[in-house]
């Protein structure tokens, strides 16, 4: 609707050379839903449920770094630093950059990929066979990722609604039953705002033990004297 609106002043203001009366949106209440979120025994289902060594390694490196689909896919050989362990991730959200952790499983499944094709740059290349991502001059197909991960988890009996987005939200819930702080997920997500992250509180057990635990905390020194 804000694009509609913007656009028809645009039309009136530039191309008509009218005068524009600012329309009032009458905004809609926003629902929101919390994600589902995979277990670690979940997430090694997931991996396993498909013989396919792409598919294995992106579904690894989108939740062991927390990524977007669109950032796995763009990954090139230049952005992994294997003396930091870090992961540079180039125009994210926002076209926005960070680097990101890489975790030591992350590396081994990357390079055991990446012999498979041998790109001169991309880690994710298209094509069906080792010598077509080789000569590939574009990266792996979005569409088809979706469409394989949700057959994937379907083959795996799994009720879940689960997308690669699933994944990131996983590695924020799950790095957060680590004991990893917020602010740090904040900064590996990208995230601008901590509300944001902050979500993921919302979907792990410790938080929830923690809670309960500090109020029964609380109130374990009310002495009552209870009525008939």
């Amino acid at each position: 609707m804000k694009i509609d609106r913007n656009g028809l002043q645009f039309f009136y203001e530039h191309v008509l050379k009218r005068d524009w009366a600012w329309l009032k949106i009458v905004k809609p209440p926003q629902v929101r839903r919390l994600p589902d979120i995979l277990t670690l025994k979940e997430i090694e289902r997931l991996i396993n449920g498909t013989r396919e060594l792409r598919y294995q390694t992106f579904i690894l490196v989108a939740f062991s770094m927390g990524l977007r689909l669109g950032e796995v896919v763009q990954l090139q050989i230049g952005d992994v630093d294997k003396e930091r362990m870090k992961v540079h991730v180039r125009c994210g959200k926002g076209s926005k950059d960070r680097f990101v952790t890489l975790p030591q499983l992350a590396l081994e499944a990357l390079r055991r990929y990446w012999k498979t094709h041998r790109h001169p740059g991309l880690l994710f290349p298209n094509g069906r066979t080792g010598s077509e991502r080789r000569e590939a001059q574009s990266m792996m197909d979005r569409g088809g990722i979706q469409k394989s991960l949700k057959a994937i988890a379907s083959s795996c009996g799994m009720r879940k609604h689960v997308t690669p987005h699933t994944l990131r939200h996983c590695y924020g819930a799950l790095s957060l039953e680590a004991g990893v702080n917020l602010r740090a997920i904040q900064h590996e997500m990208g995230h601008e705002r901590p509300n944001t992250t902050a979500l993921y509180t919302q979907l792990t057990e410790s938080t929830h033990e923690d809670t309960s635990k500090l109020l029964n905390d609380m109130l374990a020194p009310l002495q009552l004297s209870w009525g008939a």
